[in-house]
């Protein structure tokens, strides 16, 4: 089992409703991340949204977080669960404070309007034209706060795709993405994970952390606006590009890529290694850490091009040779060479891999009582440290919090 990081010291002494919105959690969690002091409006449920939000609450942010009176859908995506919660919720969701609101009432709608005139940011991913039926579009929600960055996200745009809901899965196939996994002889896969929506998400959080800048330079606040199929395209990066800038339509290879070889999963004598060649020097290497030098001077394998015209001859050729040994003694003779590969192992074991790497992949999140372990924010900041000082929160439970210091902000401004 890999070790869990205790959060970051937080110390949680500041007066919640403050209004000092300098290097603080203005609901009174202390931190020192690069985004302290904004303030955002969570409209957002499930994976996209959340995952961005997330991201940003790790870096200081304010997320308040507003569900609907059942909570978010992924409150109830079980199992796995962890005491009787979701793991999927739990995943997303810390450093987040929750206040649960009926949009359709008209009280819990002007809770929600306080809360968007008191935000550096809103962030929602209903299917097109709900907000504005709310009253919560960017034109409507701009009227209540003209600086306000408005990230919208949605699965096929507001055009012609706004009525096909936005599932990532829709959009692995509708992408063509899922056309590129699997073997030639199989039906099409999808991932492994909702690729897309983590895709989008991350999208989303660089487009908003974009227009702070902006809105540091220039007092103006915009809409940032984020689809799934947009997303994907980007993120199929080479693939797409095949197509746009090519005119070549990629088809499925199974594991091994259309561009190099080998790149792809190698047999040895008792499993499966990853080995992956990226030039030719590292190609001359590999044949010289295999003990076959002959072959990379071979010229029907000396080049790219050549290995991927005559890559079944030398898949028989490298798989002979990986034969002999067991695949963890072939991953330490070829990484202490300072060769690509890797082993294959199921989830556990990339978890405990980063652990052994000393990378401390889980963090609690998170202080007495309630310490949920989350997998760590993916960026390391040497001045401005990300923390885990909230854990996921239940339903509802930054209510009493929240208004209160929604109505000393409507003090403030009406004093």
């Amino acid at each position: 089992m890999a070790q869990r990081s205790e959060p970051a010291a937080d110390g949680q002494n500041r007066t919640a409703g403050s209004g000092d919105r300098r290097g603080a959690d203005v609901l009174g969690r202390e931190g020192t991340g690069p985004l302290a002091g904004v303030v955002i409006a969570d409209f957002s449920r499930v994976l996209a949204g959340p995952y961005a939000t997330m991201l940003l609450a790790d870096m200081g942010a304010t997320v308040i977080k507003v569900e609907g009176p059942d909570g978010d859908d992924t409150r109830t995506y079980m199992p796995p669960v962890r005491d009787g919660e979701a793991t999927f919720f739990l995943a997303v969701n810390r450093n987040k404070h929750s206040i649960a609101l009926d949009l359709k009432d008209p009280q819990d709608l002007d809770v929600a309007h306080s809360l968007i005139r008191s935000a550096d940011v809103l962030i929602e991913n209903f299917k097109p034209g709900s907000m504005a039926r709310l009253g919560l579009d960017y034109a409507s929600v701009a009227e209540l706060n003209p600086d306000i960055i408005y990230a919208s996200i949605t699965g096929f745009g507001t055009g012609g795709g706004a009525h096909i809901p936005g599932y990532d899965l829709l959009v692995q196939a509708a992408s063509g993405m899922m056309s590129l996994t699997g073997d030639q002889d199989t039906q099409p896969y999808r991932a492994g994970i909702a690729l897309f929506d983590v895709i989008t998400g991350l999208h989303a959080a660089i487009g908003v952390l974009g227009a702070l800048h902006h809105k540091n330079q220039t007092g103006e606040g915009q809409l940032v606006e984020l689809n799934l199929l947009t997303s994907a395209l980007s993120g199929m990066v080479n693939q797409s590009a095949a197509y746009v800038t090519g005119g070549v339509v990629p088809t499925r290879m199974g594991n091994e890529h259309p561009s190099m070889y080998p790149y792809a999963p190698m047999q040895t004598g008792d499993g499966m290694l990853i080995v992956a060649t990226g030039n030719d020097a590292q190609f001359v290497r590999l044949c010289a850490a295999l003990g076959i030098p002959g072959i990379a001077l071979d010229p029907k394998f000396a080049k790219t091009r050549q290995r991927n015209a005559n890559r079944d001859e030398l898949r028989e050729i490298l798989h002979t040779r990986l034969a002999t040994q067991s695949a963890a003694q072939w991953f330490s003779e070829l990484t202490a060479a300072g060769l690509p590969c890797a082993p294959i192992q199921d989830v556990r074991g990339g978890v405990d891999f980063a652990e052994q790497l000393g990378l401390q992949p889980v963090v609690l999140a998170g202080s007495g009582t309630r310490k949920i372990p989350t997998v760590r924010h993916p960026v390391e900041y040497s001045r401005t440290p990300v923390d885990y000082s909230l854990a996921p929160p239940e339903l509802n439970e930054s209510s009493e919090l929240v208004r209160r210091w929604l109505s000393h902000q409507k003090a403030l401004t009406h004093a």
